[in-house]
């Protein structure tokens, strides 16, 4: 056992040192993706607001939606200026939309909401991989 984990120590130790630490103003491409993504989404959800939308035959209140909106454009300033806590809240909010978009799947009644769910398991799943490694780079010491 002890040489699997020096094997898997070592591995770690290869793909440290193959990470590139961030220039000074620099963001990561996955990190800018995100950040247009929640941008995205708390507009969109503030424009469906306001249209008069009903989700599951009622109207979210006010404050729901300005709670989303406001949680959404937090992230994407704390991404935008690649903040670690900012991207990893950011992945856990992701995580639990693949999870419900993958059991969403299990009870999809019709080809459109089949798609749907694989539309977000795809792209959020590629994001979510993305961010990973992104989050990496964002914990290495500047100075290195």
């Amino acid at each position: 056992m002890a040489r699997g984990y020096a094997r898997g120590r070592a591995r770690d130790d290869a793909i440290r040192a193959g990470l590139e630490p961030l220039a000074a103003g620099e963001r990561p491409g996955a990190v800018t993706v995100a950040v247009a993504v929640a941008v995205a989404l708390g507009i969109a959800n503030l424009a469906m607001w306001a249209s008069g939308a009903h989700v599951g035959g009622t109207r979210p209140g006010a404050a729901e939606v300005l709670v989303f909106a406001a949680v959404m454009a937090a992230l994407a300033a704390g991404m935008w200026r690649a903040r670690y806590g900012a991207v990893l809240a950011f992945e856990a909010l992701l995580g639990i939309t693949l999870v419900i978009a993958a059991l969403s799947l299990l009870v999809a009644s019709n080809v459109a909401a089949a798609a749907l769910c694989l539309a977000i398991i795809g792209l959020g799943g590629t994001l979510f991989w993305k961010l990973v490694r992104a989050m990496a780079r964002l914990q290495m010491p500047r100075g290195r």
